[in-house]
């Protein structure tokens, strides 16, 4: 653990993702909340029910905890946010409701953050943000964080949340912001249904076969909170393999025969470039749907 960060608040911290990071902080010595629209299933550590489209709510919720004695709150001085709470995908609600409720609930999040002098800031951003569902194929692959072309509001709203981040940061020199670009989330509970996405290649071509387990997901999310870094930066976190049995080059091969190749490719490598988060986190994934110990819990 970093000893300068000791306490951690998390929003979302009932979804996929967030069940994950909470247990993963936990057991890495942090003091976790959890801020979430939804009751946890598993209560694993103190929790409120909030709005984060209402800023009162919001810097209520990041400042406050509940003791356990007769409901009582009590100021709590937080070192980081983990900003997971949003409207998690594309089409789950209009158009409008998703983009302006990620837009301000992202926006709720970092201004309350610097008003109470919270420095440090890791939010979830989305493998949406590099063009999916590549209706138009990808420029290249691996692709990876110089690419933004958003094709959605929900992509929309990430975009512009990562843009977001940089200007509190240039207000706020002294903070850190940073998204990671996240695939999509695999608890093992998932990986049976991966023997269907053999029947066509087609079916995945939405995000270039790309995946993150939650566990990884969790340890990516650590490692932000504990980089040494300052402002806004994005990352793309992915696991290192494709959710196909099938060997990467001839899912190109057969979906996007014309998309140029930025690098040689292992068997199964990931399209979804995670060599930055390598390089300057230390993210390295520990957990694949190939390895049957990673089918458990």
């Amino acid at each position: 653990m970093n000893n300068r960060i000791k306490k951690v608040v998390v929003t979302g911290g009932s979804g996929k993702a967030g069940r994950a990071c909470l247990q993963d902080l936990i057991a890495h010595g942090y003091q976790v909340f959890n801020v979430d629209s939804v009751v946890p299933a598993n209560d694993v550590c103190p929790f409120i029910v909030a709005d984060l489209s209402n800023f009162g709510q919001t810097l209520d919720a990041l400042s406050s905890v509940d003791t356990g004695v007769y409901g009582k709150a009590a100021l709590q001085a937080f070192d980081a946010i983990v900003h997971l709470a949003a409207i998690p995908a594309p089409r789950r609600f209009t158009d409008p409701v998703t983009f302006s409720n990620n837009m301000l609930s992202t926006y709720n999040v970092f201004e309350a953050a610097r008003r109470l002098g919270i420095k440090n800031i890791v939010w979830a951003s989305s493998e949406t943000v590099l063009g999916l569902p590549f209706e138009t194929p990808p420029p290249y692959v691996p692709v990876d964080e110089e690419c933004a072309r958003p094709e959605s509001a929900y992509s929309l709203s990430k975009l512009l949340g990562e843009e977001m981040a940089k200007q509190f940061c240039r207000w706020e020199p002294d903070m850190k912001i940073i998204g990671l670009r996240f695939s999509n989330v695999m608890e093992p509970r998932d990986y049976a249904a991966f023997a269907d996405f053999e029947k066509d290649p087609h079916g995945r071509k939405w995000n270039l076969w790309g995946y993150i387990d939650a566990r990884d997901a969790a340890q990516a999310i650590r490692r932000a909170l504990e980089a040494p870094i300052k402002g806004a930066d994005v990352f793309v976190i992915a696991n290192s393999d494709t959710v196909m049995s099938r060997p990467t080059s001839e899912l190109l091969a057969e979906v996007f025969p014309n998309v140029s190749l930025k690098k040689q490719l292992g068997p199964n490598e990931t399209l979804l470039s995670i060599e930055k988060a390598k390089r300057v986190l230390g993210y390295e994934p520990q957990h694949s749907w190939r390895d049957p110990a990673s089918r458990s819990d």
